[in-house]
């Protein structure tokens, strides 16, 4: 049996402010590296010590990683960040606040920007001041193709192959890996290593800083899945993120 290790990372400063944050490097807030430190603590009681770590190249989940792997005493492991595993882009949405969003547009508009699985947002301009084309994490013209907005499919299209190619190797070869990125781009990963319809993973919402843990079969099947924590606690912070781009949630 393999075990896979899914985190999205802790609380960042934008997630604390209920803006769209997509690629934008915000950190985590003092309450994110708080989790960061819990997911580590989760880790170790649970005897999950990951040999193998990847993540996004955005700072909230490398430093979520970082610390969680400082609780465990793992520093030591290999690493691979890579943009692949970024937060979807919200194109034009980024630094928007998701309620006065709603307010401006309806929460009908939100909810089909956040959580419908075609959908794109409104377009970021490559000219944009906000947009990351002179960035140097990002020369490829894919990613700068990604950098005008994203939809969930879109996100599902950049992860899987990098899942197929890169991290699911290392699981069948037997070692513990664990993944920290972000919310959708978890969800993609979660979309498919459960074979989730579109309409199934528009009802996944993974909290900030708790490990999902995946058990899988020597074929890479689903055999399990759980978090580690408190269920009543999880289930609340899911469904914080469930409300958000509500009006009164």
């Amino acid at each position: 049996m393999r075990k896979l290790v899914l985190l999205r990372h802790g609380q960042s400063t934008w997630n604390l402010e209920n803006r769209f944050t997509g690629w934008t490097d915000v950190d985590l807030s003092a309450a994110g590296l708080v989790e960061a430190q819990e997911a580590g603590r989760l880790l170790r009681e649970a005897g999950l010590l990951p040999q193998y770590a990847f993540t996004s190249v955005l700072k909230r989940a490398i430093k979520t990683l970082w610390v969680g792997l400082e609780v465990i005493d793992r520093q030591w492991i290999p690493i691979k960040a890579d943009w692949h595993l970024n937060e979807r882009h919200y194109g034009d949405l980024q630094g928007l606040n998701k309620a006065e969003t709603a307010a401006r547009f309806g929460e009908a508009q939100v909810l089909e920007w956040r959580r419908s699985y075609q959908t794109r947002p409104p377009a970021m301009a490559h000219e944009d001041p906000r947009s990351e084309c002179q960035d140097p994490r990002y020369p490829m013209e894919a990613a700068r193709h990604a950098m005008i907005g994203e939809s969930l499919a879109d996100t599902v299209a950049r992860v899987v192959p990098y899942w197929e190619s890169t991290i699911a190797p290392v699981v069948a070869s037997g070692e513990q890996v664990l993944v920290v990125a972000h919310g959708n781009s978890l969800r993609a990963l979660v979309k498919h290593l459960e074979q989730m319809t579109p309409e199934q993973i528009m009802e996944e919402n993974i909290p900030t800083g708790v490990p999902l843990v995946y058990e899988l079969s020597d074929a890479g099947q689903v055999e399990r899945r759980y978090y580690l924590g408190d269920a009543d606690r999880i289930a609340e912070l899911s469904q914080a993120v469930a409300n958000q781009g509500r009006l009164h949630s």
